[in-house]
């Protein structure tokens, strides 16, 4: 059983480099905005809260987070293990995690603060069936236009330099020191995000020894 963390600032890839390894490694994929995502999109408790505290530009507290955490990961539907995407943020859920669960590593995307402005900058997604795309190596055949279902392209409302610099001002006072907790019992290995996908999961695979 194989059960890794993955971080990094956001467009450093996590999401297609947990994909990549669950794929091949038959593990499970628990990526905690997608579970928050799902809460709103259902109208359910949880979403509901979720909404009023992005309503009010707060951060969902480490109670709600550490509860949907806990909740997922005891639904056991990991025989062969997980790689936990977004999670823990700060330095408290940094040690929940490790009191509640054992884990192999900690993958860390590194990903220097222009090329995020660079790659962030220039996501879209389709207002009609959310297809993301990246006009720096995924151009839409026709430009601004969805190659799938013809719809609108558009950027994302958190995807302006005014919310990225905040996203990066948090993510480098608060989720960079989780790295020094997971340090301590030698977890970490550090990967160059720079590269092409494929090249960043062979890198990450020989580094823990897949």
């Amino acid at each position: 059983m194989r059960k890794y963390v993955v971080m990094g600032v956001q467009g450093s890839g996590k999401g297609t480099q947990a994909a990549l390894l669950c794929r091949e490694y038959d593990l499970v994929h628990i990526n905690v905005g997608d579970i928050f995502r799902w809460h709103v999109q259902h109208h359910t408790k949880i979403g509901a809260q979720v909404r009023r505290t992005m309503s009010a530009g707060d951060l969902i507290g480490d109670d709600l987070v550490e509860s949907v955490v806990r909740d997922r990961l005891q639904q056991h539907d990991w025989n062969y293990g997980f790689v936990v995407d977004g999670f823990p943020r700060n330095g408290r859920q940094a040690e929940f995690f490790l009191e509640s669960f054992d884990i192999d590593g900690v993958i860390h995307l590194d990903l220097p603060d222009d090329e995020v402005h660079r790659r962030v900058l220039n996501r879209r997604l389709c207002s009609l069936c959310g297809m993301d795309y990246n006009l720096i190596a995924d151009r839409p055949e026709e430009e601004g236009k969805c190659d799938v279902c013809g719809g609108e392209l558009i950027t994302r409302a958190d995807d302006t330099p005014e919310a990225l610099a905040a996203r990066l001002r948090d993510y480098h006072t608060k989720t960079k020191p989780v790295l020094d907790i997971f340090r301590r019992k030698e977890y970490v290995v550090t990967i160059d995000a720079r590269p092409e996908p494929e090249a960043v999961q062979r890198e990450i695979r020989q580094r823990l020894g897949l």
